[in-house]
């Protein structure tokens, strides 16, 4: 029988090497989920720069911002563009008006309703030109991460890239159906906030403490199950249905798109007979379908057709 902690060692160390983590210098732990994992990576980051300032844009998972007040941080909002990805005119004006912090950044790998990705080699600019030495990035990747880094899609966020911590999602395109996730982070900022505790004969160095024995397997069991070219294969399937999906809805005239290399496709918010219906997300007036595996074609033509007979653009 392997030792009890077998599974989420080989699931932390996929993602490890997924990521390129830097050898020798990266810990990580399953968590609940990508809030946990963005609740985690801000905390290691205040505890580095107690007195740092948290940058992150308006398309942020509404989740950063309870963090940010769980952790009692200063926090700045960062406009977006059309696309929901960080503008950085905006987040440069932001951050020289506020040189003399510690600049924290959230990085969107995937924002919640447009699937944005936030550029961290344009961020990375940004603290260079300013002089920004004390500087930290997480990166909010529980959406699109594990698929973006299967694939080799840009803009590229990995620790090679700059990240500090990455967070991702295993209910998402891993597909546990367990809420679940993972944080990754340099192992020399982690040893600086563990603390013993006697009892359990270990460091405390997570959020939770006790944590989920069930979700490291079914994470195990799907990266085994698939396998590196096997998830490769379902990311690519993914992009191909949202390519499909897009052109279905343009062909009867709804003004559908993504953003590259997305698998989420957004339009004009439905009526909501249809959003109710299909439980079709909605905000600001628009809608989006998520094309995860497990969905397919024949749905979306199901779906295509109910949205002929009904108006779109009504929130």
């Amino acid at each position: 029988m392997p030792p009890p902690d077998f599974f989420f060692v080989e699931v932390l160390t996929f993602f490890a090497d997924l990521f390129k983590a830097p050898a020798g210098n990266w810990w990580g732990y399953v968590t609940n989920g990508g809030s946990e994992g963005n609740l985690y990576g801000l905390y290691l980051a205040r505890e580095l720069y107690p007195d740092g300032l948290v940058f992150y844009s308006e398309a942020t998972h509404y989740s950063v911002q309870k963090n940010v007040q769980l952790l009692n941080l200063r926090s700045i909002v960062i406009r977006t563009n059309e696309g929901g990805e960080m503008d950085y005119h905006d987040l440069a004006d932001m951050v020289q008006m506020h040189r003399e912090k510690p600049v924290i950044i959230l990085a969107n790998i995937g924002t919640t309703m447009t699937e944005a990705k936030d550029n961290l080699g344009e961020i990375k600019r940004i603290l260079r030109r300013y002089a920004i030495k004390s500087h930290y990035i997480h990166c909010d990747a529980a959406l699109a991460g594990t698929y973006s880094a299967l694939l080799d899609l840009e803009p590229g966020f990995d620790f090679s890239y700059g990240a500090d911590s990455i967070a991702i999602s295993g209910h998402k395109f891993i597909g546990s159906p367990l809420p679940c996730g993972a944080i990754l982070v340099k192992k020399n900022y982690k040893d600086r906030i563990g603390k013993a505790i006697p009892y359990i004969g270990t460091m405390d160095t997570t959020i939770s403490g006790s944590r989920n024995g069930h979700t490291p397997l079914f994470m195990w069991y799907a990266i085994k199950r698939f396998g590196i070219e096997g998830l490769r294969t379902r990311a690519i399937n993914c992009l191909s249905l949202a390519e499909y999906t897009v052109s279905k809805l343009q062909s009867i005239g709804i003004p559908a798109w993504r953003n590259p290399s997305a698998i989420t496709v957004v339009f004009p918010a439905p009526s909501a007979e249809i959003r109710q219906k299909w439980q079709i997300a909605t905000e600001n007036g628009l809608s989006h379908i998520i094309c995860m595996p497990g969905l397919r074609k024949e749905l979306i033509d199901e779906f295509v057709e109910e949205l002929v007979e009904q108006p779109v653009g009504v929130e």
